[in-house]
């Protein structure tokens, strides 16, 4: 059987999923790109060999010969676009966010919950990266102990808008960093701090957060989209027995004249490539199966990144630790 997958959004982050769909995952065929710039989608399309271009998501979400979808289209069509996959009995592997709206991602949820079975898999691809992989086998293994603390940086050359602002990191950089610290630590979010320093020029300042977790832990999340020197993410846990830290991944260095240098990435698409196939084969294998993913995200896995983000913009408003105060998880995504 060969799984036909409609790509909504040929920009960046379609043209990333198109090309694992046409190089990387056996049993897939793309079927359709979908965007609103029909020249953009023919170039995709033919690009990567697929069958047809479309303009129109939700008529692209409906047609008998795809099985299958994933959306790459701007944040705001997330929850409206997973929302037609779900009335359509199509699964759909959604680009984080689901949405940045809470009250949005209840909703998906419900329709979700009144279908009767999950249909959406959130594209929060750091938990295939290798590094956390190892991070969450160490903690689950014993080999740290009780997990105490885990510091993260996430890092950009520039803003990727002139007008980025410090709220923007969190809704925008930060959900990633949310939803993989929380899957390490298996545990949820009672209260973020976040802070600003003061730059010498007009630029968005990073943002530092502090959040406490239920079970008592201490996290610490800096997100600087303007570091100037590379993309540059990394974290470390710290447990009661030992500590485990992710390392700068560099393929080569370079040695001459009494000095040595790596180079860093110029963004998220090559250090995070193969956690991007792992995520896409999994997705594939969930659409084959119809056994959702164990690592993957859920809708509640979005809906938990958005609460938090909207706590975080509310404490750097404020300059006061403000409480992550979510919904009951609902016992269809225990």
């Amino acid at each position: 059987m060969i799984v036909r997958i409609a790509v909504i959004g040929a920009g960046l982050m379609g043209a990333d999923h198109a090309k694992i769909i046409a190089e990387d995952l056996p049993g897939a065929q793309l079927q359709i790109v979908c965007d609103m710039d029909v020249t953009r989608a023919q170039g995709l399309a033919d690009r990567y060999g697929a069958v047809d271009v479309a303009i129109d998501p939700d008529i692209v979400i409906a047609r008998d010969d795809v099985d299958a979808v994933i959306l790459a289209s701007p944040d705001f069509t997330h929850a409206p676009l997973s929302l037609a996959c779900i009335k359509a009995g199509k699964r759909v592997l959604c680009e984080k966010p689901l949405s940045q709206l809470p009250g949005e991602c209840l909703a998906v949820m419900a329709a979700e919950q009144a279908s009767g079975a999950k249909h959406v898999m959130l594209g929060f691809m750091r938990r295939y990266d290798q590094s956390y992989i190892e991070m969450k086998q160490a903690l689950d293994g014993g080999t740290l102990g009780r997990a105490l603390m885990m510091h993260n940086f996430h890092r950009n050359v520039e803003t990727p808008a002139a007008d980025f602002t410090g709220a923007m990191a969190i809704t925008n950089s930060a959900p990633h960093e949310f939803d993989v610290v929380r899957h390490v630590l298996g545990t949820e979010y009672a209260s973020i701090t976040a802070f600003q320093p003061k730059r010498s020029d007009a630029l968005v300042a990073p943002v530092v957060m502090v959040l406490e977790t239920t079970d008592g832990q201490l996290v610490t999340i800096e997100i600087n989209n303007n570091a100037a020197y590379g993309y540059d993410v990394r974290g470390e846990l710290v447990g009661e027995a030992g500590a485990i830290a992710m390392n700068s991944v560099a393929y080569t260095r370079t040695d001459m004249k009494l000095s040595s240098s790596t180079r860093y990435e110029s963004d998220w698409r090559g250090r995070y490539h193969a956690a991007y196939v792992r995520q896409n084969r999994d997705f594939l294998a969930y659409v084959e199966t119809g056994k959702f993913p164990d690592i993957a995200s859920d809708c509640w896995d979005g809906y938990c990144a958005a609460i938090v983000a909207q706590a975080g913009i509310e404490a750097l408003v404020s300059g006061t630790k403000t409480q992550v105060v979510m919904a009951p998880k609902p016992e269809f995504y225990a």
